[in-house]
């Protein structure tokens, strides 16, 4: 299967493994993108966990996304350049993996994750064992092939309705197919968290524009007590709302949500500071 193992795996290489508490790791992000989304660098280090988890199970479970206490973005990450991860694993059994991580560009950060919780569920459930033992054996040898990740589509979002400088509305549909499917969980094909909440903050992006001073534009600086309450399927179409909770000079905190079919699958709370001329 082409995409498998590249059309959503953003990790290259393992440099070093400690058994059941941490790693170190590799993504080169290719050069012909033409960007790469800080929440794909959580991703990046997200995956790190799970591997060092899945091998720490013998291949029998897997971590699915759930709770994350804080995202810290300190940089960012561009086409051409090389991530260094790293994972400290606080917990790691039959039932959840918890952990911290970061992202630097050599000595620079870019991304911290802190509290971050994984319920793990059985690995044959979403992927064959046998493929995913074979991928972590080339992650800790050679490395993966660089380059193989060709992008992703962004979900286009669909206004709803609007509360200016109060609340804003959106949706986007998940589309039935797409390449990432086949290497996010292809016995059983999800909507990535990390796509999710890349929507969320688009949207709320949006509404925390509305709050700056004039000539300033948000920058998203912090993401804290992210949940993923269920799985999002192809073909679904998610509702979500970002609402202002608070404004200063320069600064806001907004919180988000999403539901599908009325019934709420994500929430958490953003803050946003100003970044210069818009």
């Amino acid at each position: 299967m082409a995409d498998r193992f590249s059309a959503f795996s953003f990790v290259d290489r393992i440099a070093a493994l400690d058994a059941g508490r941490g790693a170190r790791g590799r993504f080169a992000i290719p050069p012909g993108l033409p960007a790469f989304s800080i929440f794909l660098v959580a991703e990046a280090v997200a995956q790190l966990a799970g591997w060092v988890s899945m091998a720490q199970s013998v291949f029998a479970r897997r971590p699915v996304a759930a709770l994350s206490g804080e995202m810290r973005i300190l940089g960012e990450a561009a086409p051409g350049e090389i991530l260094d991860l790293g994972v400290e694993i606080e917990r790691c059994d039959s039932e959840a993996v918890a952990f911290d991580g970061w992202a630097r560009l050599g000595e620079t950060p870019v991304l911290e994750l802190r509290r971050c919780l994984g319920p793990m569920l059985p690995l044959e459930d979403f992927d064959a064992p046998e493929a995913v033992r074979s991928d972590f054996e080339t992650l800790c040898g050679p490395g993966a092939r660089p380059g193989r990740f060709r992008g992703v589509e962004e979900p286009d979002l669909a206004s709803v309705d609007r509360d200016p400088g109060l609340r804003l509305r959106a949706a986007i549909s998940i589309p039935v197919s797409a390449p990432f499917f086949a290497d996010h969980f292809p016995r059983r094909p999800v909507f990535p968290a990390t796509l999710l909440l890349d929507a969320q903050i688009r949207l709320a992006l949006r509404l925390a524009g509305e709050t700056m001073p004039p000539g300033q534009r948000p920058r998203l600086a912090r993401i804290e007590d992210v949940k993923m309450r269920a799985f999002i399927l192809p073909g679904q179409t998610v509702e979500m709302e970002a609402t202002l909770r608070s404004a200063a000079e320069g600064a806001a905190e907004l919180t988000l949500a999403a539901t599908v079919g009325g019934a709420r699958v994500a929430t958490g709370r953003a803050e946003f500071v100003a970044r210069g001329p818009a």
